[in-house]
């Protein structure tokens, strides 16, 4: 079974400066580090090949220095890694990101399964995973909990609808976005790293895709425009009172009021 793993580098601060022009994060010498959800994905294509014979291609696109979290994944168990790079690419929207990752899988060959977090902590769309899979039209399934049954044709997984649990069966190719802690994700190993440090990374650009459409990708191809973005503000302001319940209740009450909570 081939499984296709989506990852993605973030910044590893809030601290990150805006474009004031394109709206977009400025990630230049920032630290970064892997999606956290992402990990929980990994983690469950690891346990697939527990039980499978699987071979595990992890994908991401961002700049060369993405390479970074593609190590990351092969040090947890992953078998190859490829990246999407490419200057055209960058400020696309959830819409252009998604059809130029479905391009990306299209170039990294064939699959049964492509697993991808709940969504990304720079972005928190979770739209990325459905859009691709509508993109290369095959079924989908978000918001998986836990796998239950694995076998040659499908796949059975239970899905998190928020007031019900739902079961499913979906067969190969699909696509699903797992939940965070679906599984506890593991540590990279210090030996793995030192045995694929080497490891051969495929990098695909967009010269490598069907569709070269410039128009399509990147800032050009994003339908949405960022009217307004900025990083959230610090707020350490507090009081403490020390007072009779009855009178804390009074304060209490004036205060929100004078917020205009109430």
């Amino acid at each position: 079974m081939n499984i296709l793993v989506c990852i993605k580098q973030v910044p590893g601060t809030s601290k990150v400066e805006v474009d004031p022009v394109t709206g977009v994060l400025k990630r230049d010498g920032v630290d970064s580090k892997m999606n956290p959800y992402d990990l929980y994905a990994l983690e469950t294509a690891l346990k697939i090949k527990e039980q499978t014979e699987s071979n595990i291609k992890v994908i991401t696109m961002g700049p060369p220095q993405a390479k970074e979290v593609i190590k990351e994944a092969f040090a947890m168990g992953a078998d190859e890694g490829v990246l999407i790079s490419d200057r055209r690419f960058a400020g696309a929207d959830v819409l252009a990101t998604s059809y130029t990752l479905s391009q990306g899988v299209r170039q990294a060959g064939d699959f049964h399964i492509i697993v991808c977090g709940k969504q990304t902590t720079d972005g928190d769309t979770a739209q990325v995973g459905p859009e691709m899979a509508e993109y290369l039209n095959i079924p989908h399934i978000a918001n998986v909990r836990n796998i239950l049954e694995i076998n040659e044709r499908e796949i059975t997984v239970e899905m998190d609808m928020g007031e019900t649990i739902e079961v499913a069966h979906i067969k190969y190719p699909c696509l699903i976005t797992v939940e965070k802690d679906i599984f506890q994700p593991r540590l990279p190993s210090y030996k793995k790293k030192k045995a694929t440090r080497d490891r051969e990374i495929k990098m695909i650009s967009l010269d490598d895709f069907h569709d070269r459409d410039e128009k399509i990708y990147g800032l050009n191809g994003s339908p949405t425009q960022v009217e307004r973005i900025f990083p959230p503000d610090s707020n350490i302001e507090r009081e403490f009172w020390k007072d009779s319940s009855e009178d804390i209740v009074k304060k209490l009450h004036m205060k929100l009021k004078g917020l205009k909570f109430i």
